[in-house]
């Protein structure tokens, strides 16, 4: 590559991914606020706000081992070019943008994650994957709607055993309170999980390029400019995907949405402190129909459960696909 378009290059493909940890936060804030705004404890312009917030301050309480995770475990970082980067980039926009016009709940994380290995196929054969990595994240796509799923329905039956001699409109009220701090726990585990994918790509494009010397790391500017840009996709929000998450699934009270969105963030805490890039939208997905599912089975929307499902298992896939024919094009033009 002529050395005098390398850096202009290299800023181009940090501002792509940081524009797709804006796309992130835009396309997951349904993830943080679907329950809070279902139950009437928040309006939806406060709720953005709230969650936007705990997005950006969650590089405080967590490490960046999901960010290793993203940048050296799913593919080889020897064969990581900015044309790899580019084409991973573009198969994780491009399925995201889709998901979102159709208000479909997939993940934004699945998608990095397919949009990587269909790059890096493309460019050194399946040589290049990380196997290792790939089925801890692979095996996560499963574990974690279920853990947040009987996190969620352990905490419905706990609470409901422990509010028994409450009055419904008591017990109403508490959860409205307490609504502030799981939802709060939740954009945390969120903000904590979902960004570090982003710093992850950044870093390994820096560290091929040999901007970060011989070890790999997350420099200080790149945690913050991608909390950034997260909790302001946060911000404009994803309303129809929120539509889905918050009511289409089931019905959700205040003590409800409590117990699923404290399900989730413990779920989410886990497994961002074990660096297993997991989807927050698999989590609260799982979360929900967990305190639904305690209620009666019947309260479950399972049509629109197995949607959901269907559109998990194809966002690994499809981005892969959308990225492998990104980095041919790419290859095209250069």
């Amino acid at each position: 590559m002529d050395a005098s378009l390398a850096v202009p290059i290299l800023v181009g493909l940090i501002a792509v991914a940081l524009f797709f940890d804006f796309l992130n936060g835009l396309h997951d804030a349904a993830n943080s606020i679907a329950t809070i705004v279902s139950t009437r404890v928040l309006s939806p312009q406060y709720a953005v706000f709230w969650a936007a917030f705990f997005n950006f301050i969650a590089f405080l309480f967590f490490g960046l081992h999901v960010a290793e995770t993203l940048g050296t475990g799913i593919i080889d970082p020897a064969i990581i070019t900015p044309r790899v980067i580019f084409a991973a980039l573009m198969g994780a926009i491009v399925w995201n943008i889709v998901t979102w016009v159709f208000g479909i709940p997939s993940s934004s994380s699945h998608a990095l994650v397919g949009g990587l290995l269909g790059a890096g196929v493309a460019k050194a054969g399946l040589s290049s994957v990380v196997v290792s990595g790939v089925l801890k994240t692979s095996a996560a796509i499963f574990l974690s709607p279920f853990v947040g799923f009987l996190l969620a329905l352990v905490l419905v039956l706990v609470v409901s055993w422990i509010f028994v001699r409450q009055t419904p409109f008591a017990v109403d009220r508490t959860f409205r309170v307490l609504q502030f701090a799981s939802a709060s726990l939740y954009s945390l585990g969120h903000g904590g999980n979902d960004a570090q994918k982003t710093m992850g790509i950044i870093a390994v494009l820096l560290f091929s390029q040999g901007y970060l010397g011989d070890k790999f790391y997350v420099p200080f500017w790149v945690v913050l400019t991608c909390q950034a840009a997260m909790g302001i996709g946060t911000l404009f929000g994803g309303w129809r995907i929120i539509h889905t998450m918050g009511s289409k699934i089931t019905r959700l009270n205040p003590m409800q949405g409590f117990c699923a969105e404290t399900g989730g963030a413990i779920t989410l805490f886990m497994a961002t402190g074990l660096g297993i890039p997991v989807s927050t939208t698999h989590t609260i997905t799982g979360a929900i129909v967990g305190v639904g599912a305690a209620r009666r089975i019947s309260a479950v929307r399972w049509g629109i459960a197995g949607s959901i499902v269907i559109a998990w298992i194809i966002t690994i896939p499809a981005a892969a696909a959308i990225s492998a024919l990104s980095f041919w094009l790419a290859g095209l033009v250069g």
